[in-house]
């Protein structure tokens, strides 16, 4: 009988969502002084076993087929199915992107689910290492890292942050190596410019943007957050003045060290030019835009990375260290030679490392719905690995069961795909024949 229809079997004759839920109840059961809800783990241990011991005897294969079916339901054990007959490898190092993506505000009040903390520490634990990418500074990250996932496995060297979108790398446990400043490799006029840029950005800010916007605390990158909620117009209003200020200040450290007539009419004309999105932000806010820049300025405008997200930041930063550069940086660090990643991530910046590893053969991508179109548009067109939003855990049982199925070994490829005029994945419910 072939792997598929082993688990064609497995999801349509066996309870495999009351498996799921004891599964899920015994791992995340809350620690509680009571014999009464001691007694009803004790109960919800004992029917688990039971019914894992009903597929295991069931099948040759039954123990992997059991942890399957005991972690993903149908569609996720069949989206892995296919993964595994496409790439035919298991997922090495898994590489996350944090807000929005792990954590959804609208969903999931900002915080990483529990489901999602333990699914990630038991991949961990079956040899997935985890690189934690985001725009964020590295002493935030430490923070909810340490209380979600607890010091044991933060510091044990099988973790990599790769903070303020790469401009840093951070691997506890790593001896010389627990710390990349990978800012340090830039030359002079890229760091004379952030530097500079960073020394003046509120000092000699307009007072809406002074008072309305704070600096975040990175060590390298320059990021205006506002002082109003997230989204909101207030923020958005905000950001687009920070912008309009933010390239002023650039377009005067080009102009520096490059000979130009007005640098801050040509860093707004170079970048409004390269982002549409900064574009609009610029002539929200009353700015001028000129139609075109000053060519003696473009070679280091072009080392440069101005982003906005609208109505929550306006940021400068070096193009070299970008997300991906970090990535390849934090896999070396962690010993993955022949990586074989899963990227979740949701904006422009994580799409910088999902087209690097489409391009490498180096893995797989994946996105909440609410993910920037480029974003959604990348992932829809390779695995199609889209996820709700507020739920990565749903991501994250299919790439469980993806490195389940690869360590079963043999009849890979074609045997492994639905019989002609079935499809793969089921979308009628969750055991249905």
């Amino acid at each position: 009988m072939e792997l598929y229809d082993r688990l064609y079997e497995l999801y349509a004759e066996y309870d495999t969502e009351t498996l799921r839920g004891y599964r899920e109840f015994v791992d995340l059961f809350p620690p509680l002084d009571s014999r009464v809800a001691l007694d009803r783990w004790d109960e919800a241990n004992a029917d688990l076993a039971e019914r894992r011991a009903a597929v295991e005897a069931a099948f040759d294969d039954g123990e992997t087929l059991a942890e399957v079916a005991a972690v993903a339901d149908r569609d996720a054990a069949f989206t892995a199915l296919d993964l595994r007959g496409k790439y035919g490898r298991a997922v090495n190092a898994l590489v996350l992107d944090v807000d929005e993506t792990l954590r959804s505000a609208g969903d999931t009040d900002n915080e990483i689910p529990r489901s999602v903390l333990h699914l990630l520490t038991e991949l961990a634990e079956r040899g997935v290492p985890l690189v934690i990418c985001t725009g964020q500074t590295l002493e935030n990250v430490k923070g909810f890292l340490v209380q979600g996932l607890g010091n044991e496995l933060v510091y044990s060297g099988a973790v990599s942050v790769v903070y303020e979108a790469g401009a840093g790398v951070f691997t506890p446990g790593r001896g010389e190596e627990t710390k990349r400043l990978l800012y340090d490799d830039l030359d002079d006029d890229v760091r004379g410019v952030v530097d500079d840029v960073r020394d003046g950005v509120l000092r000699s800010a307009p007072d809406d943007v002074r008072r309305g916007c704070h600096l975040q605390g990175n060590e390298f990158n320059v990021t205006l957050k506002p002082n109003y909620e997230t989204g909101s117009d207030a923020a958005d209003e905000v950001i687009d003045d920070a912008m309009a200020h933010l390239l002023e200040l650039v377009g005067e450290a080009v102009a520096d060290r490059v000979d130009v007539d007005d640098g801050p009419a040509a860093a707004r004309a170079f970048f409004a030019d390269a982002d549409p999105e900064i574009e609009a932000s610029l002539r929200r806010a009353g700015a001028d835009v000129p139609a075109e820049t000053e060519p003696e300025a473009v070679a280091l405008f072009e080392r440069l990375n101005v982003a906005l997200y609208r109505a929550d930041a306006a940021e400068l930063a070096a193009r070299e260290l970008d997300k991906a550069a970090g990535v390849r940086s934090a896999l070396d660090t962690l010993d993955v030679d022949d990586p074989f990643v899963c990227v979740m991530g949701d904006s422009k910046s994580d799409l910088e490392v999902m087209e690097w590893v489409a391009s490498a053969d180096a893995g797989i991508s994946a996105a909440p719905s609410h993910s920037s179109e480029s974003v959604l548009e990348h992932v829809r067109d390779t695995d199609g690995l889209v996820f709700s939003p507020g739920d990565a855990a749903e991501l994250l049982r299919t790439v469980y069961a993806l490195n389940c199925l690869v360590d079963l070994g043999a009849d890979t490829g074609a045997a492994d795909e639905a019989p002609s005029g079935e499809e793969v994945v089921g979308s009628s419910g969750d055991d249905a024949a």
